[in-house]
């Protein structure tokens, strides 16, 4: 084995430490969600305000994430990591205190603001840090994120809501970040090799160097096209598994535990099949895998609990397998010297996808007299088509020189 591709001292907790950043900023947006029903109830609201709520993050995080993208290479990667992530967890706490339903969507947008990039940066250094041979394993750690979000994280937050009030998840979380930031602090090494090649060009005209590139242009669509299809879908999977399916608000805890469980496991195999096989096979036998947990997740009519906690595991399991191959792609996909901004762009326009997909949702969703939701299956054949896009678009994806 060649000397680069053998784990470096501390690569490991290095990793832990980026996966902690995003366990906290995908848990802070996970936790809206499955609050979905109790938000709905006590604010009054229905599922396009509720849609709302979800997509104003990701259209801040898509606005400044865009904006980041022209300066965010021109920094010490740790440095910007730690003041970002500093500021993210001080919007926890202004969620916490929030008492009416515009203060908790200002909010959720300022989060969106931060987190957003907080990705960008995380990606960047996993793609600064680890060779290409070691990358799909560490992405597959990251990515596991997700996972240890909706296995612990999320059980933690509803048991946190049921017992005490909705904002007690939010406190939580805040303590989980000033111990996470101390982590990232003692952990991260300086990284400052990029800094030269970003300082010798003008901001536009690095944006302008990204956007020229055809190749990157197909990776931003196939970036669109993936998110699209599954935040159309997984801002309603509480409201429609209460109001449709026969869930018990008391019992998603148990969906999500089962299904982060369940995650867990596979997005680590994904990882290192995706090592083994090559990211562009995993990637379409794993999307496959996904269409197929959407069209069944979104028709499922009214079940027993272990069947919907089957389907719900189901597309947890295929929609964060994906993302591991997927991440492998878009990182191989551009050089160095532009990775950082390339990274920041490709977040942006994840971060907009997610919030059209979330928001159109929420426009075509409706409720009928039972209280039930209406057009979700729609919504579902909307995300299939988008991810076989997806599928399509990965295959004329080339890894970059260098």
């Amino acid at each position: 084995m060649n000397p680069v591709d053998k784990p470096i001292v501390r690569e490991w907790a290095v990793l832990l430490a980026l996966a902690g950043v995003q366990i906290s900023h995908i848990l802070d947006f996970m936790i809206l969600m499955p609050l979905g029903p109790q938000f709905m109830r006590m604010f009054d609201i229905g599922p396009t305000k509720f849609g709302l709520l979800v997509s104003v993050y990701t259209f801040s995080a898509a606005a400044v994430g865009f904006a980041a993208a022209f300066f965010i290479d021109r920094f010490d990667r740790k440095k910007a990591l730690l003041i970002l992530y500093a500021c993210f967890g001080a919007t926890t706490l202004l969620a916490a205190s929030s008492d009416s339903y515009a203060m908790l969507l200002a909010a959720r947008a300022m989060a969106g603001a931060f987190g957003g990039v907080l990705s960008a940066i995380v990606f960047a250094i996993v793609g600064d840090l680890i060779p290409e041979g070691r990358r799909g394993s560490a992405l597959g750690l990251v990515m596991s994120s997700f996972s240890i979000a909706a296995t612990a994280g999320v059980p933690i937050s509803l048991y946190l809501a049921n017992h005490f009030t909705w904002r007690a998840p939010y406190f939580f979380l805040a303590g989980l970040c000033i111990t996470i930031w101390c982590g990232v602090l003692w952990l991260l090494p300086r990284m400052r090799k990029h800094l030269r090649a970003a300082r010798e060009r003008h901001p536009l005209a690095q944006a302008v160097e990204v956007f020229r590139e055809a190749n990157l242009r197909r990776t931003f669509l196939f970036s669109a096209m993936l998110f699209f299809s599954g935040f159309a879908v997984i801002p309603f999977i509480s409201p429609y598994m209460v109001a449709n399916v026969g869930v018990a608000e008391s019992q998603l805890p148990l969906l999500y535990l089962v299904g982060g469980t369940l995650t867990l496991i596979v997005v680590r195999l994904v990882g290192r099949l995706t090592d083994l096989h090559g990211k562009q096979r995993m990637f379409a036998l794993v999307a496959c895998g996904s269409a197929l947990a959407i069209l069944n997740l979104t028709l499922l009519p009214r079940v027993p609990i272990y069947v919907a906690i089957a389907s719900s595991a189901f597309l947890m399991c295929m929609m964060s397998g994906r993302f591991v191959p997927a991440m492998v792609l878009i990182s191989a996909s551009v050089t160095p010297r532009l990775r950082g901004s390339f990274m920041s762009f490709n977040s942006s326009i994840q971060q907009f996808a997610s919030g059209t997909a979330s928001f159109g949702a929420s426009l075509l969703i409706g409720r009928n007299a039972a209280g039930e939701l209406t057009h979700y299956g729609t919504v579902g054949i909307l995300a299939v088509t988008a991810t076989l896009a997806s599928i399509y678009l990965a295959r004329r994806i080339r890894a970059a020189a260098g």
